[in-house]
C-alpha cells in the first residue's frame, strides 16, 4: 500500500507540475484570465495533496494504521474531483461543456480533500497493526 501512495503521490505531482508549467505558459492564448486563474488554483491544489499522499505513503513505512490508507484516497478522489473540475470549467467556453454540470462537483473535492486531512489526523490516534514477521515469532 505505501508503495502505491508514492507511485501515485509521484505521478500526480509530476501531472501537476507539467499542468502548472502548461497554464503558466501555453494557456494565455487560450482561455480568458479568469479560467486560467482557475486553471492555476486546480494545479496548484493537486500539488499541494500529491505531497499528502507522499507524506501517507512514506507515514505508512513507519506506522500503519486503519484509516491512514483512507486519507491517501481522500487526497485522490479529491484531486479527481477538486482539480479535474476546475480543468474543466477552465476549457468550458473553448469546449462548449455545460458548467451547470461541472461546478457542483468542486466543493465535493474539496470535502475529500477536508476529510483527508481529518482521518489524517484521527489515524494518528490509532495504534499501529500488529505485522507479523516470521523473525519476532522465534
Amino acid at each position: 500500500m505505501r508503495k502505491q501512495f508514492l507511485r501515485i503521490g509521484a505521478s500526480l505531482m509530476a501531472l501537476g507540475v507539467i499542468l502548472g508549467a502548461f497554464g503558466a505558459h501555453g494557456l494565455k492564448e487560450i482561455v480568458t484570465a479568469d479560467r486560467l486563474e482557475i486553471f492555476e488554483t486546480g494545479a496548484r491544489y493537486q500539488v499541494y495533496h500529491a505531497l499528502g499522499i507522499l507524506m501517507v505513503g512514506t507515514l505508512l513505512y513507519f506506522r500503519k494504521t486503519s484509516l491512514m490508507p483512507w486519507a491517501g484516497w481522500l487526497f485522490t478522489a479529491g484531486i479527481i474531483c477538486f482539480s479535474g473540475s476546475l480543468y474543466l470549467l477552465s476549457f468550458a467556453d473553448v469546449l462548449d461543456l455545460p458548467t451547470s454540470l461541472i461546478g457542483p462537483i468542486t466543493p465535493i473535492g474539496g470535502l475529500l480533500f477536508v476529510a483527508g486531512w481529518v482521518v489524517l489526523a484521527i489515524s494518528t490516534f490509532q495504534e499501529n497493526e500488529k505485522r507479523y514477521r516470521k523473525a519476532h515469532s522465534e
